[in-house]
């Protein structure tokens, strides 16, 4: 099997309870990228497959020693990595290359830190912010993540993305918050659906909010593939992008929100908002 069937086949495993993410720009970039939240499950059941995957530059989320977050999909997909794909990954804080595509220290570290607080910090009252308890199961999805990821480099300049995902309970239910920024350069287009509908190659009934000045996509319903409820997107003018997901699912071990955190002026309001403007 070569290193792309591989991660091919280790996205589909970690898309969780929905369709594997087609992960982002297009067809042309359609099918490639970050598997933006997986599981220990896949690891163990893979065995020497992580030999491979430090090769060919499949991303893990968090720390060394971390359990391992699975997202629903994926991001801004790389470009088919060629040659010794080690040579390409930006160097660490520790003067060294990093060993794949994630940050686990440094500047670009500590942004996904950030953006995982200010996701915190926006959550409405009347939804709770369960954290993972002590001890948790490898198997569980992790409550809280951040990740920092190396997306490819453009006329001679690092382009990351930055991605926190937080869960959120009211009553019996929990689902969860996410929220992704990509550097300015980004490859990803500018008309607001059009963004929209690029998230993690998702489709969906988008329409477009006026937020002041600005012009914001948000998907208010998804078309088949139904890992999140409704997300929207803006690109700023120096060409950060931000994307505010919402799902009023965690996973299938726990019973869904009744109702969804944010309403869609406010999903919209929140791509604007400068706490998520990285830079």
């Amino acid at each position: 099997m070569s290193g792309e069937e591989l991660r091919d086949a280790l996205r589909s495993e970690m898309a969780s309870t929905t369709p594997p993410p087609p992960m982002s720009t297009g067809a042309t970039l359609g099918a490639a990228r970050r598997s933006h939240f997986r599981r220990r499950a896949v690891w163990a059941s893979l065995g020497s497959a992580a030999v491979v995957l430090a090769v060919t530059g499949f991303a893990a989320v968090g720390n060394p020693g971390d359990r391992v977050y699975q997202p629903a999909g994926g991001g801004l997909p790389a470009a088919p990595d060629s040659g010794d794909t080690k040579e390409a990954w930006p160097t660490g804080p520790d003067g060294r290359p990093q060993e794949d595509r994630t940050a686990r220290a440094g500047s670009k570290h500590d942004q996904g830190v950030r953006l995982l607080n200010e996701v915190l910090s926006v959550v409405p009252d009347g939804y709770t912010k369960p954290d993972d308890p002590a001890n948790q199961p490898a198997e569980q999805r992790t409550l809280r993540t951040h990740q920092a990821q190396f997306e490819d480099k453009v006329n001679g300049v690092d382009l990351w993305s930055y991605m926190s995902s937080v869960a959120v309970a009211q009553g019996n239910g929990t689902g969860r918050v996410i929220v992704e920024v990509h550097d300015a350069g980004n490859p990803l287009p500018t008309e607001p659906c059009a963004l929209a509908r690029n998230f993690w190659g998702m489709q969906g009934e988008c329409q477009v909010e006026t937020v002041g000045a600005a012009q914001v996509g948000v998907v208010v319903r998804p078309g088949s593939d139904a890992r999140l409820d409704q997300w929207s997107a803006y690109q700023h003018p120096d060409g950060v992008v931000v994307f505010v997901a919402q799902g009023a699912e965690l996973d299938e071990s726990r019973p869904a929100l009744t109702n969804l955190p944010f309403s869609v002026p406010q999903l919209a309001a929140l791509a604007i908002d400068e706490r998520f403007h990285l830079e």
